[in-house]
């Protein structure tokens, strides 16, 4: 006969064998059998009683201990980007439990707030009580909105900030975490969503007044999702850091390398120089320097630095303020090549011949000390015959050899033939009160043009480099355009009066020529906004697909480690390849190479995203106050629900909803983006020019409503409905087509309800 288990015996067995907890499981681990399982029974039922135990189905466990498989939450990474993640079945009288979450490379990537099944381990003499293995993804993010909270007397309601959203959320009174009306705020949703009424939430967090000054960047950072905030423990190892010195350095203090950037640059990450090349066997060429700050140096793999950088992924850019991707001690100071300052820098020398082709390059790990930081300006005007105090003694040593440098890489360009896309790029500027003063378009130097030519030709030498040596990267990657994007531009291109060609292996000279056939006509913004919507989005990626719209077939990003995370990879993939430290590409890192291209390329579209959301709020409240104002533009976009217009002057684009668009109904044609009028024919399409009637602005979502006075110079004709766009005094009521469908779905609702009373 078998002895009976003590309590505590039972106990063990079943924290150490948490998949075999039944009856049968713990009689059989003892060798109990016949009336000995009655004895077992009566100390189960005892151990239940007293709380040891809970029964589960056909099992027990330990109300103290997780069960082997749970459902968790995602919290999040904590400061050293380990993931934990909390019980939600937890039935302890202590504290929940902590579970690290321990991600295998094949498993998706979590986020906070994700719910997760996940198999458990208890461990021992850590400062977390399990870790988990994921089994499947289970639930999402509870959906989140922003919007401004409008109070009411049974809690109130949330009307969201983000364009083309007309669905208020309801909050429940309790719910509103003390929020004022008008107040912005953020919302979460609270309980299943209905099919009928309006979706509940509950407020989590209170984001101030929304007309404040640089609200609207703050708007944007919370919808998106972007870190502002550097937990502190990432700011204090920055902080603790110092500069580096020449120890592991060539000397590179004697070259005369110029920082050349934006009058409100916030960081110099790239110097450059220039000067004939001595060989004999290159005549009239030239050698090119280019320096980028050593950010590898200071943001090492696997620190708190890292790991924020890594989810940061890059820096975000608003009219008002920037994100950034490291902590100012790095980005603002011991990162930027300030003016008369040693300062750490990865280096490469480039030899070009005449006509601009790269001959060779070298790159090297050194110490610099920058005799200058230009502005874009002053550089053109010294270049220009109107040197400054500052350029005059650098025009003839150090400006005048960038220009000719610039000379011969743009003849090379030429003959490469990038895409040539004319968009000029949008300036807005803010007062310190938040508002805009002004909105105008920047204006392209040629010593712009200087720079973007001597960094893409250094991505180039870093990618060859890379490739000879057999290191991985991330490469820039830009795959040809879509077969259907295309015949969409060739449409376009057709109804303008031009031609593209078909037929034929596409290549970025055939969408130049276009570009140029349409180049000084009225057309020509049109040609050129179709052509860059039939592009594909660049990402990054360790495979090497080439960079279509530069023309390239080897290009990675090298030249804005303190803004991109990818140059920052590079750049270790740089110090591995040339044995120049401990601080290289980690083992860890090159198992990730495919999650962190992935997870980059996810947070660069994530901010250019969120930057352009906030140019179209800063545009639409500089347009507030001139709402019944006339207004010339070109339409922009076309959709089943309404025409979209590039207005003349700001750039902003508004939209004409197709109810308002004229008198009679207008059939919408995808394919060829037009919309065709029922009974006169009248055809809307792409790049017709239009006056328009500033309808509505709504600053806090971005939204501009128009009212077409004109197109192409002349009304649109009145179709056989005639009267006036629906909520203009004197319509007698919608076309017949529209009540003959309205009476229809009444019908059919009315037998809905019947069949429901039955």
């Amino acid at each position: 006969m078998a002895r009976i288990p003590s309590k505590e015996e039972i106990l063990n067995w079943i924290s150490e064998n948490p998949t075999q907890t039944s009856k049968r499981d713990i009689a059989k681990a003892f060798g109990l059998k016949g009336a000995e399982r009655i004895d077992l029974k009566r100390h189960l039922r005892a151990l239940e009683d007293e709380g040891h135990l809970q029964k589960k189905r056909k099992g027990y466990r330990d109300p103290e201990k997780l069960p082997p498989v749970s459902v968790l939450q995602v919290l999040g990474p904590d400061a050293d980007g380990d993931l934990y993640a909390k019980p939600l079945e937890w039935h302890g009288e202590g504290p929940e439990p902590s579970v690290l979450v321990q991600p295998r490379e094949s498993d998706p990537a979590l986020g906070e707030g994700n719910r997760i099944l996940a198999r458990l381990t208890e461990v021992d003499g850590e400062d977390h009580a399990y870790t988990a293995r994921l089994i499947r993804r289970i639930g999402s993010n509870p959906l989140r909105v922003i919007g401004i909270f409008r109070k009411g007397s049974e809690g109130g309601r949330i009307v969201p900030v983000e364009k083309g959203s007309d669905k208020e959320w309801m909050v429940a009174p309790g719910e509103d975490h003390g929020a004022r009306d008008g107040e912005l705020v953020e919302g979460e949703q609270a309980g299943p969503r209905s099919r009928m009424g309006l979706p509940r939430a509950r407020i989590v967090g209170r984001l101030g007044d929304p007309s404040a000054p640089k609200a609207v960047s703050l708007i944007a950072i919370h919808e998106h999702g972007i870190p502002d905030r550097f937990p502190d423990a990432v700011v204090e190892e920055a902080d603790r850091m110092k500069p580096a010195g020449l120890k592991g350095r060539e000397d590179l203090r004697d070259l005369p390398l110029v920082t050349i950037d934006p009058w409100d640059a916030r960081d110099h990450d790239d110097a450059c120089y220039a000067h004939p090349d001595e060989d004999p066997k290159n005549p009239d060429g030239h050698v090119i320097w280019v320096a980028i700050a050593d950010v590898a140096h200071y943001v090492r793999p696997g620190t708190q630095l890292d790991r924020e950088a890594r989810k940061r992924g890059n820096s975000t850019y608003f009219p008002d303020r920037v994100v950034p991707m490291l902590p100012d001690r790095l980005s603002g100071d011991l990162c930027s090549l300030h003016e008369g300052v040693p300062r750490a820098c990865i280096a490469v020398r480039m030899r070009i011949d005449a006509g601009g082709e790269l001959i060779d390059h070298s790159f090297h790990r050194g110490l610099m000390k920058s005799p200058a930081s230009l502005t874009y300006e002053e550089v053109q005007a010294a270049i220009d015959g109107e040197p400054n105090d500052k350029t005059g003694p650098l025009l003839e040593p150090v400006i005048e050899p960038l220009y000719a440098a610039y000379a011969a890489l743009k003849h090379a360009r030429g003959t490469r033939q990038p895409l040539e896309l004319d968009l000029p790029e949008r300036q807005i500027v803010i007062s310190d009160e938040g508002e805009v003063t002004s909105v105008d378009y920047k204006e392209r130097l040629d010593a712009h043009r200087l720079i973007e030519e001597f960094m893409v030709l250094a991505n180039v030498a870093a990618a060859e480099t890379l490739i000879r040596k057999k290191t991985p990267l991330l490469f820039r990657v830009h795959e040809e355009p879509n077969p259907d994007k295309l015949d969409a531009l060739r449409e376009t291109a057709e109804a303008a009066g031009l031609q593209l060609a078909k037929g034929q292996v596409l290549k970025t000279a055939h969408l130049n020529r276009l570009l140029g056939q349409a180049a000084g006509t009225e057309e020509a913004e049109l040609i050129n906004m179709a052509t860059l919507r039939s592009m594909t989005q660049a990402y990054y990626n360790p495979e090497n697909f080439g960079h279509f719209g530069l023309a390239l077939r080897n290009y990675a990003h090298f030249t804005s480690p303190i803004r991109r995370y990818s140059d920052l990879i590079v750049h270790r993939a740089l110090i591995t390849a040339h044995g120049w430290g401990k601080d290289g590409l980690s083992p860890e890192e090159l198992e990730d190479l495919d999650a962190t291209a992935k997870h980059i390329s996810d947070t660069e579209r994530r901010s250019m995203v969120a930057e352009r959301d906030t140019t179209d709020r800063y545009l639409a409240a500089y347009l507030a106050d001139r709402v019944g104002a006339q207004i010339g533009g070109r339409i922009s976009g076309i959709a089943k629900f309404g025409v979209f217009v590039k207005l003349d002057q700001t750039g902003a684009d508004g939209m004409i909803p197709i109810r308002d668009l004229g008198s009679e109904f207008f059939h919408y044609d995808p394919d060829s983006q037009t919309l065709m009028g029922a009974d006169t024919g009248t055809v809307v399409r792409l790049g017709q020019r239009v006056t328009v009637r500033i309808a509505e602005v709504t600053p806090v979502t971005g939204g501009l409503i128009l009212e077409l006075l004109d197109l192409e110079g002349e009304k649109l004709p009145k179709g056989r409905g005639g009267g006036r766009p629906r909520g203009k005094p004197g319509r007698s009521g919608p076309p017949k087509r529209k009540q003959a469908a309205a009476r229809k779905k009444a019908q059919k609702t009315d037998r809905k309800v019947k069949r429901t009373r039955r």
